[in-house]
């Protein structure tokens, strides 16, 4: 087995000199830096980087946990992250937590094992108690997407998402929908929980009584939608307008009410939520909430390189949503 030792003697320089080259430590001379790579491509040399991590504390990367790897939101997340940490010059390592509390925290300790610099946290299942105990018990520094954590501001980057939420429901009574139906996201979750409180909250602004009845729980995928939506319509009430926890279940939902005979969006306006790269390319066009995960994560990422530099950080702001109004959305009933 070729060693570090063997790439010293065949270039000519110490032990100590070939780490700091392989580590991008310290000063080395760019002639030294040649013919430390040198030796190493004649030698066929391949530096153990997960024993250096181990030995060093440190593998020159940023760990990413998302709650699962599904659909282009995620897909969009996960491009932006690798762009920005390449850029930082580390490698960036990605884990999913499978939605549940309890596979979070593993990917957690799974990366913090792998000695990452840093690691980004999207969560959508863990408590607050659990994710400040996280912060409390991780070596490495700890950056939170998607939670509010009022005693550590400076550790997350979070969205309105009941304001958002609120926005878009409160748009559609404005635009004379009163009898109005929601399907939610995975309720166990506080994304669905803060989601379903806005569309709570628009109602209860304009004095419309709430219906139960005309609440969904699913979960987040396009057959969750159309099931959805389904179940809603077997429920045989009138609803003008439909609210849907994200792009996706949209989708699903528009088969559904196709197949019921509605026409869209003159018997029933939809809107959605994330503002999908599809969303503006479906029949009708679709009204939704952007949500910018793009500025997002380059504030996590940002964020994470500080604290991995010593850094002083301060809170960030939260992130608000906007509201994207297309086709799906026509005036009710009650329009003015």
């Amino acid at each position: 087995m070729i060693t570090m030792l063997d790439v010293s003697l065949r270039a000519g320089v110490s032990k100590a000199t070939v780490s700091r080259v392989l580590n991008g430590t310290g000063q080395v001379k760019e002639s030294t830096r040649e013919a430390v790579f040198k030796a190493m491509d004649e030698l066929g040399y391949r530096p153990n980087f997960l024993a250096q991590s181990l030995a060093n504390r440190s593998s020159n990367s940023i760990g990413l946990v998302v709650s699962n790897f599904e659909g282009p939101y995620f897909g969009r997340l996960l491009q932006q992250a690798a762009k920005l940490i390449e850029a930082s010059g580390k490698h960036l390592i990605v884990t999913d937590g499978h939605d549940t509390p309890q596979g979070e925290q593993q990917a957690v300790q799974l990366l913090a094992d792998r000695c990452c610099d840093a690691i980004i946290l999207y969560t959508r299942s863990m408590s607050e108690t659990d994710l400040m105990q996280l912060l409390a018990n991780v070596a490495a520094p700890l950056m939170v997407i998607n939670r509010d954590l009022p005693l550590a501001r400076e550790h997350c980057v979070f969205f309105e998402q009941q304001q958002a939420a609120f926005n878009a429901v409160n748009y559609l009574i404005q635009q004379g929908h009163r009898d109005i139906a929601c399907i939610t996201g995975l309720i166990t979750t506080s994304t669905a929980q803060s989601r379903l409180a806005g569309y709570q909250q628009a109602l209860a602004a304009h004095g419309i009584a709430l219906n139960e009845d005309l609440i969904i729980h699913g979960d987040s995928g396009v057959p969750d939608g159309y099931q959805g939506c389904q179940a809603l319509l077997a429920r045989d009430i009138n609803f003008s307008a439909l609210f849907i926890y994200n792009d996706d279940m949209t989708i699903g939902a528009m088969k559904a009410l196709n197949q019921a005979g509605k026409k869209l969006p003159q018997d029933v306006s939809l809107f959605g939520f994330d503002d999908e790269p599809t969303a503006p390319y479906l029949q009708p066009a679709l009204s939704t909430v952007y949500l910018p995960i793009d500025a997002m994560i380059e504030a996590a990422i940002t964020q994470a390189l500080k604290l991995i530099a010593g850094e002083q950080v301060l809170p960030l702001p939260p992130f608000i949503g906007e509201l994207k109004l297309r086709d799906s959305v026509v005036p009710g009933p009650y329009y003015r």
